[in-house]
């Protein structure tokens, strides 16, 4: 087997720069909290491929419906010759997302292209243009999504000119925001839509519970339900992106969940399938069905594969109640973070819900971001074993996303890792 040295040198010839990795290593085996590269060097994963394996890699009762998918066929295209795998992922969200309306759902391949098509779904469906996102927000890659998420470098430096009608307001953001209350914060941003955009123009309000790439941002309570509220009395489509916190990665099967917030479209992917690409829009009947017929779809979108892995995914979540998993993981997780914090002054927040949470890392005695502490924090964390991932605005974000299946064992040896690398 090659070594990481031998596959970086043919990845310099074959990929892209532009595509990053974390860790220079490469990987051979992964299970439910661990990684191997292919030196046999173990890692504890505090990533879960950005919140995707919550079920854990290679979870047994998804390898073994992929293998009998694989066996029975690969592909028709749904829009072609549709199959009940599909049928039964879109019940399955159907019945599983908040709100007890009547709902339909439709599958795609990311959580960006979920993200085009519940603008889609809500232009078509009020004839307005304008889309009201966040600061701080992260929603995708593509060009749509690109001018939806805030963060210029690096995922939007030069890639312009981006769509138009988006705008944008302030959130929630306790530890930046002055500590304003859930619903003054609302009150702002519905004061700068209406003055600015006007309600009347606006088609949606697409907003994370739980901002993920942004900083893992968890807005004051009464924020999302304050919006929500506004949004019903204005006639706007309240969307939830859910795509990093969902699939029980909250605590909750969904992060909208803890104050009882009912959007009308949700965004899925990520945690949806044990690995492989699936995402989805799930809303009500009214907005879904509101598209003419070959309006939605796309070429992959739904691939049986990825349905099978879906719905093995979602039986797992089920029968290890991974919510409570959840819950226990962040319970564990978040007194050890704030156990450093009381020794750290670097650490201004500890925040986040379930198994999603963060630091955030500044200079001393302020508010001034520090990212390059946080990268070297990061990069110590990496060196001695442990996968972990930063984000935020500034940088200046240390967040964990551990698998939902990790072992008290592994949680317990990253958290010592974790714990050294600040020193």
């Amino acid at each position: 087997m090659a070594s990481s040295e031998e596959l970086h040198k043919r990845r310099v010839g074959a990929v892209a720069r532009g595509v990053g990795s974390v860790i220079p290593s490469y990987v051979d085996t992964a299970t439910g909290g661990t990684v191997t590269d292919v030196e046999g060097r173990e890692w504890i994963d505090f990533a879960a491929g950005i919140a995707v394996t919550n079920v854990g890699n290679s979870a047994p009762k998804v390898v073994e419906a992929v293998r009998a998918q694989v066996e029975r066929f690969t592909h028709t295209c749904f829009m072609v010759a549709p199959y009940e795998s599909y049928v039964a992922v879109c019940e399955q969200l159907n019945a599983l997302t908040p709100g007890g309306f009547e709902k339909r759902s439709a599958l795609f391949n990311s959580g960006a292209e979920a993200v085009e098509n519940a603008v889609k779904i809500a232009r078509h469906a009020t004839g307005r243009p304008a889309v009201v996102v966040f600061d701080h927000a992260y929603h995708g890659r593509t060009n749509l999504t690109m001018a939806l998420t805030a963060k210029n470098m690096p995922y939007k430096h030069r890639f312009g000119p981006f769509a138009g009608e988006i705008y944008r307001v302030p959130m929630s953001y306790p530890l930046r925001d002055g500590g304003l209350d859930g619903a003054t914060a609302a009150a702002r941003a519905v004061e700068l839509i209406e003055k600015q955009v006007g309600a009347e123009n606006v088609a949606a309000l697409l907003i994370e519970p739980i901002q993920g790439e942004g900083g893992f941002v968890v807005p004051a309570p009464g924020f999302l339900p304050a919006l929500r509220t506004w949004a019903t009395a204005a006639g706007v489509v309240f969307v939830a992106d859910e795509i990093q916190t969902g699939f029980c990665r909250t605590g909750d099967w969904f992060a909208c969940q803890h104050e009882g917030v009912e959007p009308d479209l949700i965004t899925l992917a990520k945690g949806i399938a044990g690995g492989l690409p699936l995402a989805a829009v799930t809303g009500r009947a009214e907005l879904m069905d509101a598209v003419h017929v070959g309006g939605l779809g796309g070429t992959y979108g739904g691939n049986p594969i990825a349905c099978a892995a879906a719905l093995a995914a979602i039986e797992t979540l089920h029968e290890l109640d991974l919510a409570a998993a959840a819950r226990r993981i962040g319970a564990v997780l978040g007194d050890r973070l704030r156990a450093v914090a009381a020794r750290d002054p670097r650490i201004a927040e500890v925040r986040g819900r379930g198994a999603m949470l963060a630091v955030e890392i500044v200079r001393p005695g302020s508010l001034t971001p520090d990212p390059a502490a946080t990268a070297a924090i990061s990069a110590a964390c990496h060196a001695a074993g442990l996968l972990t991932l930063t984000c935020g605005t500034y940088g200046n974000v240390l967040r964990f996303l551990p698998p939902l299946v990790i072992s008290d064992d592994e949680l317990a040896r990253g958290l010592d890792i974790l714990d050294a690398a600040f020193g």
